[in-house]
């Protein structure tokens, strides 16, 4: 997984080995969720690693994603078919086609604090 220090290089040679990516939102990926989305890919043996974009809406409204990347279309249909989430393509989707570009998003901001069984954390709610 690509971490801070990757560069853009490696980024870009990361988005061609794995440009099928789906988003969901960063608060939707963490402890029991993290759990249930590991489960899955293990039990389904999904070759998934992730990184992250910032989702900016014309209101001025961002959210951090989590992309779950696969490098067949049919595994992210599978993780998508069963988690939900958008498919993201980081040659289209990122502001400018630039590597580390932010995901300029249109209409109108909703936060997502439920998605079948993946809930935002208490803790996390505002």
């Amino acid at each position: 997984m690509p971490g801070s220090r990757t560069t853009v290089f490696g980024l870009r040679k990361f988005n061609q080995a794995r440009p099928h990516q789906i988003a969901l939102p960063d608060d939707l990926c963490c402890m029991h969720n993290l759990t249930r989305i590991t489960a899955f890919l293990q039990e389904m043996r999904l070759d998934c690693l992730t990184t992250q974009v910032q989702a900016i809406w014309p209101c001025g409204k961002y959210e951090q994603m989590r992309l779950h990347c696969f490098p067949d279309a049919e595994s992210a249909r599978v993780f998508q078919k069963r988690f939900g989430g958008e498919f993201f393509d980081p040659k289209k989707d990122r502001e400018g086609g630039r590597t580390q570009g932010a995901w300029r998003r249109e209409g109108e901001y909703r936060r997502i604090l439920d998605l079948g069984d993946l809930h935002v954390p208490e803790l996390l709610r505002n």
